[in-house]
C-alpha cells in the first residue's frame, strides 16, 4: 500500500472517530437540539450529530473492508483473519464492554445512574447477555455496536468477496438498498456497515485507484457538506421524529459521506496537522472505545451540580473528553504496554513507509548466522 494512502486512512479515522463524540453527547427532552431552546446552537448540533458525521460508521466500514482485502483475494487467508480478528477486535470490545457494564452494576447496586443507563442491576440474564455482548441489542457500551457488527462482517467476508468480485454492481445496489430502506435490519444493528463494508472490498479486489478522486478533492468535499447541511436543515424542521422519506435521505447522505472523507483527507494531508494526526497510531481505537462512559459520567455529574446551561456542557464535554482520553492513551503506552496492547488490539504504529523510503536506509551487514541462512 502506498505510504499516503495508509496515512491518510489512519488520519481520518481520529478525524472521524473524534467527531463520532458528538454524535453521543448526552441530553434530556428539556435540552433536546429540536426543542429549539438555544437557537442556532441547536441547529449546529443537528447538523454535527445527526447529519455531518453520521457518516463516521459507514467510512469507518469502506476503510476495514478496504484493508482486509487491500493485497487481493489470493493472499486472503480466511481462518488466519478471524484468528487474528479475535484478539485485535473481539477481546477488546468485551474488555471494553463487560468493564463497563460492571461499573454501572457496581454503581447502581449502590443507587447511583438510574435513569442514565439501562437497569443492570435488576435485568433478566438474557438482557445482561446483550448488554455486554450485543448479541440481540445494542451492548451498554453503545459505540461499540459497530465493533460487534464489523466482526459479522469478518464472518461473511469470503461471501462478500465473491458476491462483489463477479456481481459488483448488483451486490452494492442490493447492500446500498437494504441500508436505506426501511426494510429490517436482520442480523445487523446498523445496516450502512453491510454496505460500507462491502464498498472497501470491492475498491480493492477490483483494484480501483482511490486516489482517482484527488483532483476533485475540494468540489467533492465542498458537495458531500453542502448535502450535510441541507439535510440538517430538514432534520431540524420535521425532527424529532422522522418520515420515512427522511430517513433514507439521511442513510443515503451517510453513504455519500464515504466520498466525501476520502476527498477531505487528500486535502489535510498535506498539512502538517493532518501528518500529525496520521502518525497517532492507536489513540484512534481508544477514543472510540472509551468515549461514551465519559461522556455519560460528565452527564451524571452535570446534572448533580445542578447547572442549567446546557451549552456549556455541549461545548466543555468532548473537549475534556478528548484530553482525558488523550492522556490515559499515552499514561498506558508508556506505563501498561502489554495492557495497552490489548485494549487497542495492538493498533500502535503510524503509517507505513513507502518501498521507496525503506531503500534509502543502509542495508544491514549480514553476518554470522544471518549470512549462512540466506
Amino acid at each position: 500500500m502506498d505510504a499516503t494512502v495508509s496515512a491518510r486512512i489512519n488520519m481520518m479515522r481520529i478525524v472521524l472517530i473524534s467527531g463520532i463524540i458528538f454524535v453521543h453527547v448526552p441530553y434530556n427532552p428539556a435540552t433536546s437540539p429540536y426543542a429549539g431552546t438555544f437557537g442556532g446552537l441547536d441547529w449546529m448540533r443537528v447538523f454535527l450529530a445527526d447529519s455531518l458525521f453520521r457518516i463516521g460508521v459507514p467510512c469507518l466500514s469502506a476503510i476495514s473492508g478496504y484493508l482486509l482485502f487491500h493485497r487481493g483475494l489470493e493472499a486472503f487467508d480466511y481462518r488466519k483473519t478471524l484468528r487474528t480478528k479475535a484478539s485485535t477486535i473481539l477481546l477488546p470490545f468485551l474488555l471494553w464492554n463487560l468493564a463497563f457494564l460492571a461499573f454501572v452494576y457496581l454503581a447502581q447496586s449502590r443507587g447511583i445512574g438510574f435513569g442514565y443507563l439501562p437497569d443492570v442491576v435488576n435485568a433478566t440474564p438474557r438482557a445482561l447477555m446483550n448488554l455486554g455482548l450485543a448479541l440481540e441489542t445494542w451492548p451498554i457500551n453503545i459505540p461499540l455496536y459497530f465493533l460487534r457488527d464489523l466482526l459479522l462482517c469478518l464472518v461473511l467476508s469470503p461471501l462478500i468477496a465473491l458476491a462483489v468480485l463477479r456481481y459488483p454492481r448488483t451486490a452494492l445496489a442490493l447492500m446500498l438498498a437494504y441500508a436505506v430502506l426501511p426494510v429490517p435490519n436482520g442480523i445487523f444493528l446498523k445496516k450502512s456497515i453491510l454496505f460500507g463494508f462491502s464498498f472497501g472490498v470491492t475498491m480493492a479486489l477490483h483494484r480501483i485507484d482511490i486516489r482517482r478522486i484527488d483532483r476533485f478533492a475540494l468540489p467533492v468535499t465542498l458537495a458531500v457538506l453542502g448535502v450535510a447541511v441541507l439535510l440538517s436543515v430538514a432534520l431540524y424542521a420535521f425532527g424529532p421524529e422522522f418520515p420515512v422519506w427522511l430517513d433514507m435521505l439521511r442513510a443515503l447522505a451517510a453513504m455519500s459521506g464515504i466520498f466525501g472523507a476520502w476527498a477531505l483527507s487528500a486535502l489535510l494531508i498535506r498539512t502538517g496537522a493532518g501528518q500529525a494526526l496520521a502518525r497517532l497510531g492507536g489513540l484512534s481505537f481508544w477514543i472510540f472505545c472509551g468515549h461514551y462512559p465519559l461522556l455519560i459520567f460528565f452527564w451524571m455529574v452535570w446534572n448533580r451540580l445542578g447547572i442549567a446551561h446546557y451549552p456549556l456542557f455541549y461545548v466543555a464535554s468532548p473537549v475534556l473528553a478528548l484530553a482525558i482520553l488523550v492522556s490515559t492513551h499515552a499514561l498506558a503506552r508508556r506505563f501498561a504496554p502489554a495492557l495497552h496492547a490489548t485494549l487497542t488490539g495492538r493498533r500502535m504504529g503510524g503509517p507505513r513507509r513507502t518501498v521507496a523510503e525503506r531503500q534509502q536506509r543502509p542495508p544491514m551487514k549480514p553476518t554470522g548466522s544471518i549470512a549462512q541462512r540466506r
